[in-house]
């Protein structure tokens, strides 16, 4: 019985990993194609584009409107990416639940370490995901809806960013309890379930505990520069959650379960 669980929890990690992998690849081309697009959209792109379209109804059409061509090809690459970005996701999560139903039927240790792995995938493509996209727009007369500015950032992106703008404080913060803390967090809990008889043990799952609910600081960031922009009074910013803010709250609730599964394998 225990080969045959391990034979599926094997597998299901594997395909864990590789959706997870797919839907960053579809996430960074969605990312890029929406770059693109946006360059496209900015006053000298429109401008031109306003030129090639002139140029396509004064040729009769015998001169094509390279720069809409471009522009709806473009805006379909985006589309299919942000489609699969989402597919992969889903998959992702539907192997996690299955993952998680087979842990129920392991013992305490095995459904712990179970957890602990998950947790620690979710935390990795949590942070190398874009978490968060946004456009400012404005119309202008004669050009139409230009892009002013475009940014997508993930959790890495948004602290070199902070350190770039000398925020020094809030870059570490978010950097010591969105990064550092998590990752240390979960290998002492893997390192915790191994040598549960340790004194020492006790201690770390008491410290990490305590400072556990730090770990969303960086989502509660996210979520009110999302209400900042999208509350603009001007209508000028569109803000769009990304996928890697799926999986860094994928991470946080399976952390937070994990660590209540250590305190009893410790007895805690």
């Amino acid at each position: 019985m225990k080969t045959f669980k391990l034979i599926i929890i094997v597998p299901l990690f594997i395909l864990l990993g590789y959706f997870g992998i797919k839907a960053y690849h579809y996430a960074k081309a969605y990312e890029n194609s929406t770059a693109q697009i946006a360059k496209k959209s900015d006053a000298s792109g429109l401008a031109q584009g306003k030129i090639d379209t002139l140029t396509t109804a004064i040729s009769f059409g015998l001169i094509e409107d390279t720069s809409k061509i471009v522009l709806d090809k473009l805006k379909k690459e985006q589309k299919l990416n942000k489609r699969l970005s989402h597919k992969f996701l889903y998959y992702f999560m539907a192997t996690l639940i299955t993952l998680l139903l087979i842990s129920l039927t392991c013992n305490l240790i095995v459904s712990t370490l179970i957890l602990a792995i998950s947790s620690l995938i979710s935390l990795i493509f949590g942070l190398i995901n874009p978490i968060l996209m946004v456009t400012i727009h404005k119309n202008v007369e004669h050009l139409g809806d230009v892009i002013l500015s475009f940014e997508s950032k993930g959790l890495f992106g948004s602290i070199s960013k902070l350190f770039e703008n000398n925020e020094y404080t809030v870059a570490s913060a978010i950097l010591l309890f969105s990064v550092i803390i998590p990752l240390l967090k979960i290998f002492v809990l893997t390192f915790t379930i191994i040598f549960k008889e340790y004194k020492f043990s006790h201690n770390l799952i008491t410290f990490f505990r305590h400072i556990g609910k730090w770990s969303m600081l960086d989502v509660f960031v996210v979520a009110i520069l999302l209400v900042y922009l999208t509350s603009n009074s001007a209508e000028v910013s569109h803000a769009q959650i990304q996928i890697g803010l799926y999986f860094f709250l994928t991470y946080v609730i399976l952390s937070m379960i994990t660590t209540i599964k250590v305190q009893k394998i410790i007895g805690a």
